[in-house]
């Protein structure tokens, strides 16, 4: 219930605080990689078409653009930090979580602004344009990592946070 309740989140923040957004002050990347590591791997689809249905009603609607190729990249990288949680599956230490939520903000950097150069004429298709491109995402990506850190220790602790509580009020015995 919870790998749901999560990405039910990162998508109502999405919609909520479109500012935040804007800064990718987001639980997205945390609930894709909790939704992987506690999450049924039957139904690992389901987040990733919400999370696409959900990118489509932005784009679309709320910030009247058009889609373009490069959404796909941004797809493509929701199924492989979903895949990047199943490895934590068995182990979730902090430093594994710690990790895992580095390599998304670091890995969603490298491919959404490759994707944007690629796509739009928004900087040259040389070098310096791609240089350039990454630069310019220099500030959102600070919101990204900073998001991603926070989200994902929060993710990933609340259940061991809710454990503890339940041992301790039980005089350390889990509850039958």
């Amino acid at each position: 219930m919870l790998p749901y309740l999560f990405v039910l989140l990162a998508i109502g923040a999405r919609f909520l605080n479109l500012s935040s957004h804007v800064w990718h002050v987001t639980p997205l990347a945390a609930s894709l990689l909790y939704f992987g590591a506690r999450g049924s791997r039957r139904q690992m689809w389901i987040p990733l078409a919400l999370l696409a249905a959900t990118d489509v009603v932005l784009t679309k609607l709320v910030y009247t653009s058009t889609l373009g190729w490069d959404q796909l990249v941004t797809w493509a990288w929701y199924a492989a930090i979903l895949w990047m949680g199943t490895g934590l599956r068995e182990k979730s230490t902090f430093w594994r979580v710690a990790g895992a939520a580095l390599a998304s903000s670091v890995s969603f950097f490298v491919v959404s602004n490759f994707a944007v150069w690629a796509a739009w004429d928004m900087y040259p298709h040389n070098w310096s344009g791609l240089m350039t491109s990454y630069t310019m995402a220099i500030p959102f990506f600070r919101g990204t990592l900073a998001s991603d850190l926070f989200f994902s220790a929060a993710f990933f602790g609340l259940p061991v946070l809710v454990q503890s509580l339940v041992e301790r009020s039980h005089g350390g015995q889990a509850a039958a």
